[in-house]
């Protein structure tokens, strides 16, 4: 596992490239990270890294968060992760963590809580095609159907699709391209859309499954080079057209002056 960020989804745009394309991305602000704490492999039986994100006050932790950043000698930070990694030799308690870590990579996977939608119906929940309009069907038209047996086995079985809270929960999205890193603004445009809602907090590491496809920037430099080659088969076809030519015109330019 490498060390992920959480950055804050800002909201969607539109960006225009040079072959012609254009992409939907989400804007995700990355939240300033620092090692809060290195876990080694002879104390817990792993080896680990505490990385702390975003600001909060003093006056809103508790006081067990309280005694333990004060025994780490860190700043309190309102989000803390843990990442497992073989070598922590590198990172020390207090180096900080920016948006570097993804700077070269193609494909992220992101995680966040989904927007929250409340209480719903089993047509909007689970896509149920519901009853007829018309022909018997009363005051049913929207209703899941029948739900349980009859005397044996006389219950409900659990995981039955039907109405209830929907959304508010954790998904992760694998395999999202990386469009562009801002390095200066901390900002991080990935293709497509990312769950949650504005200002939700969002977790960002390297993507775990590899995908052969051509990334934006790659068709970019594609197209670039496929302009270039063109240009100079133009210029190679000109230059011949201009060797080719000269001999004729020379030619042409001696008969007239002899018939004068």
């Amino acid at each position: 596992m490498a060390i992920g960020l959480v950055g804050k989804k800002l909201g969607m745009t539109q960006r225009f490239f040079e072959n012609g394309e254009s992409l939907p991305v989400t804007v995700l602000k990355i939240e300033k990270a620092k090692v809060v704490d290195v876990i080694n492999k002879e104390k817990k039986g792993y080896s680990a890294v505490l990385v702390g994100y975003g600001y909060i006050k003093n006056s809103k932790l508790t006081k067990q968060m309280k005694g333990f950043f004060a025994k780490k000698s860190q700043e309190p930070k309102k989000i803390l992760k843990e990442f497992r990694l073989e070598n922590t030799e590198e990172l020390k308690p207090g180096t900080e963590i920016n948006l570097d870590v993804l700077k070269d990579k193609k494909y992220v996977d992101v995680r966040a809580k989904t927007i929250g939608k409340g209480f719903a119906g089993s047509m909007k929940r689970h896509n149920f095609g519901g009853m007829r309009a018309t022909h018997g069907v009363s005051i049913s038209h929207r209703a899941h159907g029948s739900t349980g047996q009859c005397q044996d086995p006389g219950k409900v079985f659990k995981g039955k699709k039907m109405a209830g809270h929907m959304g508010a929960k954790y998904r992760t999205t694998l395999g999202l391209e990386v469009v562009e890193a801002d390095l200066e603004n901390s900002l991080l445009y990935l293709k497509g859309a990312v769950p949650g809602s504005k200002n939700s907090y969002v977790e960002i590491q390297e993507a775990i499954k590899n995908k052969n496809k051509l990334s934006i920037k790659e068709r970019v430099e594609k197209y670039k080079a496929s302009l270039a080659e063109m240009q100079s088969t133009k210029k190679d076809k000109k230059k011949k057209d201009k060797k080719t030519e000269t001999p004729a015109t020379q030619k042409s330019e001696g008969e007239g002056a002899e018939k004068k």
